[in-house]
């Protein structure tokens, strides 16, 4: 019976083992510390979403934008962020200064748009 009890009880140190590969690696438990990451992820997402319209929205009020536009499409792709910034619209009604991220794809939106 003793010579049964030692392969049994590797079989079940083994199979734990697995168990918690496969379930770590198929992303059925979550450590705390990806939870949180991923949490930060889809609130600034969430804050994205709802600026750049308003970034955008202040760009069609600027009374220059066919001239800002040209400027802003002759810019090479990296730059059209700080292009956005400097005109203000990245800064929301009432901030100091613009919000990361929001500049990035307002700018992308404001391609896209204008160029329909």
């Amino acid at each position: 019976m003793k010579e049964n009890i030692k392969p049994l009880v590797w079989g079940v140190i083994s199979g734990a083992i697995g168990l918690l590969i496969v379930i770590f690696w198929t992303g059925w438990v979550v450590t705390s510390g990806t939870a949180e990451a991923e949490g930060k992820k889809m609130a600034k997402e969430a804050v994205l979403e709802n600026l750049v319209p308003i970034c955008v929205e202040q760009y069609l009020q600027d009374p220059n934008k066919v001239d800002k536009f040209k400027e802003l499409k002759e810019k090479a792709y990296y730059q059209r962020d700080d292009y956005v910034k400097e005109n203000g619209w990245a800064t929301m009604p009432g901030a100091k200064s613009f919000v990361r991220g929001v500049a990035d794809k307002c700018a992308k939106q404001i391609i896209e748009i204008e160029s329909n």
